[in-house]
């Protein structure tokens, strides 16, 4: 069989760049086998074309895009405290190999892929601690807090870090990580098979070696190949969210309107509707640095989106912010290339996909404050409301059947 050495690397350590071009040297391996996907070779070569505003507005995953920019923004803030661009071993290892004339594999998952799994997988609780230790962590690193780069390739502090990840979000590790040394390990399971008398050099980040190996040298504990490229279908719970939203809407109306205690209480159910989705959408659009246009569009559709599951009040006012500002496709890079969070944040592309998110968010605590509010807002009691409603609607239900 093939001879299949692995390297585990830091993504911005000096001293991986001089441990992958030293692997090569003493090495001598017939394939270098890199922990890359097309698309981030792509960008590390500066060869692939960056997405344009109406890319990122047909896509509409707002959340999981912002999450990944500041993944990216904390990991070259590492970079930059140390002195190493991100992904500058994986870099050395393609310029080490094509000088030697041996062929690279990539063999990651697509970047798409893998991110989409990494954000359905997560629940709505896992979510937002994720963001808040994102933005934690960033908080940290801006502040100027030393990270010790070296000690993350020490085998029992990256056991500690992964059952640390696994506690804090054991779905999100799930995909981030294990998913990935699958399929890694699947990719080098082939070329050790199409290649029996090659030496393949694999340059992976050290969290993945552990992994990979046990898979590589066990193969037949691989999870099926297809299960690991699979588009997720998670339970959507968002849409039966809203489907419910909109029914317990309707049902207070009706409860009003039977109830007896007057068209103007109605009028009233309805305009608080209006104006608390309106104003709370607006605001955290105008909070995300939004053009005032975009506010009031978030003002006259948040009322509506808020009672369609397939419509959201941020698209409107993204789109909106997008007319407005006219992000140039270069905004996409200059993203990936900010040297402080308030520098991203004056970007007009990261302005159009923060105000979509928080848009979004607005909204929706416009549907939870609503239902605490209503009543209190009208002055009459709920249960009064609601059982002489019932009461009502079913007499007159009865007496036309």
């Amino acid at each position: 069989m093939a001879e299949l050495k692995i390297v585990g690397t830091a993504h911005v350590s000096q001293k991986s760049v001089d441990e992958v071009k030293a692997a090569i040297e003493e090495f001598r391996p017939d394939i270098v086998a890199i922990e890359l996907d097309p698309a981030r070779f792509s960008a590390l070569k500066k060869q692939a074309r960056d997405p344009t505003v109406e890319d990122v507005l047909e896509v509409r995953n707002f959340n999981s895009l912002l999450v990944q920019w500041l993944l990216s923004y904390l990991q070259r803030k590492i970079g930059v405290d140390v002195g190493v661009e991100p992904g500058a071993e994986m870099k050395a290892a393609i310029v080490e190999a094509e000088s030697h004339n041996i062929p690279v594999a990539l063999v990651d998952r697509d970047i798409r892929l893998t991110l989409m799994r990494f954000w359905k997988s997560m629940g709505i609780v896992e979510k937002i601690k994720m963001v808040f230790a994102l933005i934690f962590s960033i908080a940290e690193i801006d502040k100027g807090e030393e990270i010790d780069i070296e000690s993350l390739k020490d085998q029992n502090i990256i056991d500690a870090v992964m059952e640390e990840f696994r506690r804090f979000s054991p779905n999100g590790a799930h995909a981030l990580i294990d998913e990935r040394d699958a399929f890694i390990a699947h990719q080098l399971v082939i070329l050790k098979t199409q290649r029996p008398d090659a030496r393949i050099l694999a340059i992976v980040g050290a969290g993945h070696l552990q992994g990979i190996a046990n898979y590589v040298e066990r193969p037949q504990t691989l999870p099926p190949f297809d299960t690991l490229v699979k588009e997720p279908k998670s339970f959507p719970w968002a849409k039966i969210f809203g489907f419910a939203v909109t029914g317990l809407f309707a049902f207070l109306l009706a409860a009003i309107a039977f109830s007896g205690v007057g068209w103007t209480v109605l009028l009233y159910a309805l305009l608080f509707w209006v104006i608390i989705h309106g104003v709370l959408a607006a605001l955290f659009t105008l909070i995300a640095g939004g053009h005032p246009y975009s506010a009031l569009t978030c003002f006259a559709v948040a009322w509506m989106t808020s009672l369609n599951p397939l419509l959201h009040a941020g698209w409107f006012a993204a789109y909106v912010e997008a007319k407005v500002r006219k992000p140039p496709v270069s905004d996409f890079r200059k993203i990936y290339e900010t040297e402080s969070l308030r520098e991203m944040a004056r970007i007009p592309l990261f302005k159009v996909v923060l105000v979509a998110a928080l848009a979004n968010l607005g909204s929706l605590l416009g549907t939870i404050l609503y239902f605490f509010l209503v009543f209190p807002l009208l002055h009459i009691d709920p249960a009064t409301v609601i059982s002489n409603g019932v009461h009502n609607m079913y007499t007159w239900v009865t007496g036309l059947i």
